[in-house]
C-alpha cells in the first residue's frame, strides 16, 4: 500500500519537539535521534547569528578602501543613486528571503534549502552547488586579499629601503604560506563549532565599529592635511600629494557631480557601470545570515529581524560615509588614494587593524557558509554516494567533514595565487543564487499555494521581480562574459542531476504554477471554437492487464500524434464494503509500467460493478478526473512543455478514440517475463507486480455482449472505436529498425468489406481510417513506413481506371501519400449474391441500400441487415483476399469496422463474423470512425 499523506502536514521546530505518549512513530511529535544533536546546535540567534555575519559580510573591506574611488569618481549625487539603486535591488531579494525563511521549519543549508524545497531538487541543486563553489573561491579571494594587504604593509620592500617593520619575505610561496596559515585559522574556528565562529566574529564586529568611529571621528577633528600619494607608474601625472581639507562646504560643492577617470591602480577609463559594478559587489553579503539556518535557534524568527537590520545599518553607514567624504577631502585624494582613511585618521593603524580584522571575518563567514551548503548537499544526496562522507557530524551537531572538505577546497583555490578572473565569476554566481531565491518565492506566490501563508507579508510578486530583474541586470553590467558561463554552468548541473540525481519527495512549486495556470486557461477555453484542421487523436486504451499489452501500449503510444493518451483500467467491486479506496496502492505501479515502457502516457483507473459502467466512467471523466501525470527522466518534461502537455489533457480534448483489445480466445501472452516485474524508475531497485495471466481454461470475466455493448455505448458518446487484433505480435524493434533497407508496410481497407453493398469510399469511417494511418506514419519513430491502400471495385460497375483516379485524387487533396493497389473482387461478391438466391434477391438487396437504417446519423455505415446473409463463406474468401494481398508483409492493417448493430440479440453475430473477418492477419486495428477529421481548407 502507497503512504498516505495526512490531512494536516507540518513540522514542529526543533526547539520546541516534545515527546507525545503513545506515539512510537519516530518524527511524529518526538525527535529521532539524529535530530538531537541538530537541535543541540541551534543555539544562536538573531544579533550573533544573523545580524553580525552580514554587517561584517557587506562591509568587508569596500567601507574601508572602496568608498573614497566611488565618492571621487561619481561624485556625491551619483553616489547616493548607485547606493539608491544597489540597495533597492537587494532589498527586493530580502524581501524574498525573509517571506521564504517564515513559511516553514528552515533547515541547514541557507539559500539551497530555500530553492530546492520550493523549485526542486535539480535547480535548487544546481544554485546550491554554485552557491557552494561561490563561497569557497570568495574565502580564497578573501584570505589573499588579506595577504597581499599584509605583504604590501610588513612585507620587504624590492626597490625602496625597507622599515623598521617590513621584515616579512614576499613571493609566491611565501603568499601561500602566509594564505595557508590565516586559512587554517580560520578552519580552526569553524571546526570547533557555530559558537565559537559567532564568539570570533562578535570581536571582529567590536573591533571593526571601533575603526568605523575612530573614522567618523577623524573627519570632525583632523584638520587640513596634505597626504602623499601612492607612487604608481599608470598615471603620466606629476603631483605626488593632495589636499584633505577637513569639513568644508567648497569641498562638499567640488564633489557633488561626477568626474569619471582613469583609475590609478588599473589604467582603465571609469563609467557610471563600473563604478557601481564596485559598490554593489560590497552589498552582496546578505546571505551570510541565512546561510547558518541549521544553527540559528529560530530561523523563521531570526532571518528577516537579522537581514533587515543589517541591510538597513549599513545602508545608513555607507551613505553617512559618502557625505563625510565627499565634504572633507580633495576630488584628486579621493581619485589617487583608496586607502585615504588611514592617512587622515587619529591614529592611522586603526584602519588597517579594520581592513584586517573584515577580511578575515568574510574569510571565515564564505568557509562555515560553504561547510553549511555542503552538508545540505550532502544530507540531500543529490550526487549519491560521492557526497556521503559530508553527512557526518559531531555529538554538537557540528558537520565537521564538511568544514574538513570546504577548507581543503579553498587550500586549493589558493594555489592560484592571483583570482583576478574567478573574483568577476565569484559575484556573479552570488547574484545568480539571489535571483534564484527570488525566483523561489515568485514561483510560490504565483501559485497561491494554500500552505505558502508566510508570516512575514511584506512582499508580493512585484518585489520578486524586481529582484530578478535587478539582480539579472547587475550580472550582465558587471561582466555579461561571465553571466553567460555562470548560466550555463548552471544548466549543465540542472541537466546532470535531473538524470543522476534521485527523485525528491519535497514537493514542486511546479506542480503548483501548473495546476494554477491550468485553472485560468480553461476558464478562457471554449470548446466551440475547436475547428477540424487542429485534430488529433485522443486515445484511452483500456487495458485489461498489463502484462499481455506491452506490444499494444507501445504501439498506441507511436500512434497518438503528440495528443493525449490515457491508460484506462477497471477493477471490479464496490466502495461501500471497502475501508479505502483499492486503486490508491496500484498508480505507483501503473507509472512504473509507464515509465519501463518509455512511453508518454497518463494513467486512469476506476471501480465499478461491471467493466461496461467502468468505460462509460472513464470516457465521461477522462480529462477532468483522477488523472496521474507521468514523471520521466527526459529533458522535454520541463515546465513551459509540462503546460501545454496539461492544457491539451484538462482542456476540452478529452478522448476522443476507444481502443479495445480484440474479444477472441487466443491465449494471453505475458509481456514482463516470468515474474511479471519491472524495474521501479523511482528507485532503480524496487519492483512491482502485476496480476498474472489468465490460463485459457479460466472463463473470461467479460462477456460477448458487455464487449460489444462497450463499442456501442462509445459510439453513442460520440467517441470513435479501434479493436486491436494480434498486436502482440508486433515486435517494434524488429519492424522499426533501420538494419531493414526497405520501410514497414501499412496496409489500408477503407471499404467496409462486411457490407459488401457498398461501393463509396468517401464516408466519414473511411475518411477517419485514412487519417489515423497517416498519423502514425507522421511519427518519429514510423516515418520511413509506406502506406499501401487497397481499391475493392466490381468490374461490372465501374471501372477500375476510374475508380482509382477519383481516390488517387482525393488523397492528393488530402495531402496523404499513398501506394493505391486495385483489387478486383467479383468473384468474391459474387459469393455472397449467389447465397441470396439471384438477381431477385440482388434487387431487394439493392432496395435495401437507401434504407436510412445502414447509415448512423454522420454517414458511417453500420452493421448491416443482411447479416443474416453473410456466409461463412464469403467472409473467409474475403478473409482469404486479404490476405493474399499482403506481399511483402505488411507490419499492420487498418480495417473498417461496423457499426454494432441496434438489435442487441445480433451482437453474438456481429461479434463472430469481425472474428472471421480479422482471423490470422497479424497485427490488425478494426477502426470505426464518426469524427469530421480531414479536412482541404488551409
Amino acid at each position: 500500500m502507497a503512504e498516505r499523506t495526512p490531512l494536516l502536514h507540518y513540522r514542529l521546530p526543533a526547539s520546541s519537539a516534545a515527546p507525545i505518549p503513545g506515539d512510537e512513530c519516530e518524527g511524529v511529535g518526538q525527535p529521532s535521534a539524529t535530530d538531537a544533536p541538530r537541535s543541540a546546535a541551534r543555539k544562536l540567534g538573531v544579533m550573533f547569528g544573523v545580524v553580525i555575519p552580514t554587517l561584517l559580510s557587506m562591509f568587508s573591506v569596500v567601507v574601508f578602501l572602496r568608498i573614497g574611488f566611488v565618492v571621487g569618481q561619481a561624485g556625491l549625487y551619483h553616489s547616493i543613486i548607485m547606493l539608491l539603486v544597489a540597495y533597492f535591488i537587494i532589498t527586493m531579494t530580502v524581501l524574498s528571503i525573509c517571506a521564504i525563511s517564515t513559511n516553514g521549519a528552515l533547515e541547514a543549508g541557507g539559500a539551497y534549502y530555500m530553492i530546492s524545497r520550493a523549485l526542486g531538487a535539480e535547480f535548487g541543486g544546481s544554485i546550491g552547488i554554485m552557491f557552494f563553489l561561490a563561497n569557497v573561491c570568495g574565502c580564497a579571494l578573501y584570505v589573499l586579499g588579506l595577504v597581499e594587504a599584509i605583504v604590501s604593509s610588513f612585507g620587504v620592500p624590492e626597490e625602496s629601503t625597507a622599515g623598521f617593520h617590513q621584515m616579512l619575505p614576499s613571493g609566491y610561496w611565501w603568499c601561500l604560506l602566509y594564505g595557508t596559515i590565516l586559512l587554517f585559522l580560520c578552519f580552526v574556528v569553524c571546526l570547533v563549532g557555530a559558537h565559537i565562529y559567532a564568539k570570533a566574529t562578535f570581536i571582529i564586529f567590536i573591533i571593526v565599529l571601533t575603526v568605523l568611529a575612530s573614522i567618523v571621528i577623524s573627519f570632525f577633528v583632523v584638520g587640513h592635511t596634505v597626504v602623499i600619494l601612492p607612487e604608481t607608474s599608470l598615471t603620466n601625472s606629476t603631483r605626488r600629494t593632495a589636499n584633505y581639507t577637513g569639513l568644508w562646504l567648497g569641498t562638499l560643492k567640488d564633489n557633488l557631480f561626477s568626474n569619471y577617470t582613469v583609475d590609478y591602480t588599473t589604467g582603465s577609463v571609469m563609467s557610471f557601470a563600473r563604478v557601481f559594478a564596485v559598490l554593489f559587489n560590497g552589498c552582496t553579503g546578505i546571505m551570510a545570515g541565512s546561510n547558518m539556518s541549521g544553527d540559528l535557534k529560530n530561523p523563521g524568527f531570526s532571518i528577516p529581524r537579522g537581514t533587515l537590520a543589517a541591510v538597513l545599518t549599513t545602508f545608513i553607514a555607507y551613505n553617512l560615509l559618502s557625505l563625510l567624504a565627499a565634504g572633507s577631502c580633495d576630488r584628486y585624494l579621493l581619485q589617487r588614494d583608496y586607502s585615504f582613511l588611514g592617512d587622515i585618521n587619529v591614529w592611522p593603524p586603526m584602519v588597517t587593524v579594520g581592513i584586517y580584522s573584515s577580511a578575515m571575518s568574510a574569510a571565515m563567514s564564505n568557509l562555515i557558509g560553504a561547510s553549511r551548503i555542503l552538508y545540505a548537499l550532502a544530507k540531500d544526496n543529490l550526487l549519491g554516494g560521492v557526497l556521503a562522507p559530508a553527512r557526518r557530524t559531531s555529538r554538537s551537531g557540528n558537520p565537521w567533514v564538511s568544514v574538513l572538505i570546504s577548507w581543503l577546497l579553498v587550500q586549493v583555490v589558493l594555489f592560484a595565487g592571483k583570482l583576478n578572473t574567478i573574483a568577476g565569476i565569484v559575484t556573479i554566481f552570488f547574484l545568480l543564487v539571489y535571483a534564484a531565491v527570488n525566483l523561489a518565492c515568485l514561483a510560490l506566490e504565483w501559485a497561491s499555494a494554500p500552505n505558502f501563508r508566510p508570516s512575514f507579508r511584506c512582499f508580493t510578486w512585484h518585489t520578486c521581480t524586481l529582484g530578478i530583474f535587478g539582480c539579472l541586470v547587475m550580472m550582465f553590467l558587471i561582466s555579461s562574459i561571465h553571466a553567460f558561463a555562470s548560466i550555463a554552468f548552471m544548466l549543465l548541473l540542472w541537466m546532470l542531476i535531473h538524470y543522476l540525481g534521485p527523485i525528491s519527495n519535497w514537493g514542486y512549486v511546479s506542480q503548483a504554477l501548473i495546476f494554477h495556470q491550468v485553472r485560468k486557461y480553461l476558464l478562457l477555453l471554449d470548446v466551440r471554437k475547436d475547428h477540424v484542421k487542429f485534430w488529433r487523436p485522443q486515445v484511452l486504451l483500456m487495458v485489461a492487464n498489463p502484462r499481455t499489452c506491452t506490444s499494444l501500449m507501445t504501439f498506441i503510444n507511436d500512434l497518438k500524434k503528440s495528443g493525449l493518451y490515457v491508460l484506462g483500467h477497471v477493477k471490479l467491486g464496490l466502495l461501500d464494503n471497502l475501508p479505502t479506496d483499492p486503486l490508491q496502492s496500484s498508480y505507483d505501479s501503473w507509472l512504473s509500467l509507464v515509465d519501463h515502457l518509455k512511453i508518454k502516457a497518463f494513467v486512469n483507473l476506476t471501480l465499478a460493478d461491471s467493466v461496461r459502467h467502468g468505460v462509460q466512467n472513464l470516457l465521461f471523466i477522462s480529462g477532468f478526473g483522477r488523472i496521474s501525470l507521468l514523471y520521466y527522466k527526459v529533458f522535454s518534461d520541463i515546465y513551459l512543455i509540462m503546460v501545454l502537455i496539461i492544457l491539451l489533457v484538462l482542456g476540452g480534448m478529452r478522448p476522443n478514440t476507444l481502443v479495445l483489445g480484440f474479444y477472441d480466445d487466443c491465449t494471453p501472452e505475458d509481456g514482463l517475463g516470468s515474474d511479471g516485474a519491472c524495474p521501479n524508475a523511482d528507485s532503480g531497485q524496487q519492483s512491482v507486480f502485476f496480476p498474472r495471466v489468465r490460463r485459457p481454461d479460466e472463463p473470461k470475466y467479460l462477456q460477448e455482449g458487455e464487449y460489444v455493448s462497450i463499442i456501442a455505448d462509445a459510439v453513442k458518446m460520440g467517441k470513435n472505436v479501434a479493436l486491436a487484433r494480434y498486436l502482440n505480435q508486433f515486435n517494434r524493434e524488429e519492424v522499426l529498425g533501420l538494419q531493414s533497407s526497405v520501410g514497414p508496410f501499412v496496409d489500408l481497407w477503407p471499404l467496409n468489406l462486411l457490407h459488401p453493398n457498398s461501393h463509396g469510399y468517401v464516408n466519414i469511417c473511411s475518411l477517419f481510417l485514412l487519417q489515423l494511418a497517416c498519423v502514425l506514419q507522421e511519427s518519429r519513430a514510423w516515418n520511413r513506413a509506406r502506406l499501401r491502400l487497397f481499391l475493392c471495385v466490381e468490374a461490372g460497375c465501374t471501372l477500375p481506371e476510374d475508380e482509382e483516379e477519383k481516390l488517387q485524387k482525393m488523397l492528393k487533396e488530402l495531402r496523404i501519400s499513398a501506394q493505391v493497389q486495385t483489387v478486383v473482387w467479383d468473384q468474391v461478391v459474387a459469393m455472397h449474391w449467389q447465397r441470396r438466391g439471384g438477381e431477385e434477391d440482388f434487387l431487394q438487396n439493392d432496395e435495401m441500400r437507401s434504407r436510412p437504417e445502414d447509415e448512423n446519423q454522420d454517414g458511417a455505415q453500420m452493421f448491416p441487415y443482411n447479416a443474416s446473409h453473410l456466409t461463412d463463406e464469403y467472409i473467409c474468401a474475403v478473409n482469404s483476399l486479404i490476405c493474399r494481398h499482403g506481399s511483402p508483409k505488411p507490419a499492420v492493417r487498418f480495417l473498417y469496422l461496423p457499426h454494432p448493430p441496434a438489435d442487441t440479440s445480433r451482437y453474438h453475430a456481429y461479434l463472430r463474423q469481425v472474428d472471421s473477418l480479422s482471423r490470422d492477419l497479424g497485427p490488425t486495428l478494426l477502426i470505426h470512425g464518426i469524427t469530421h477529421v480531414v479536412t482541404t481548407d488551409l
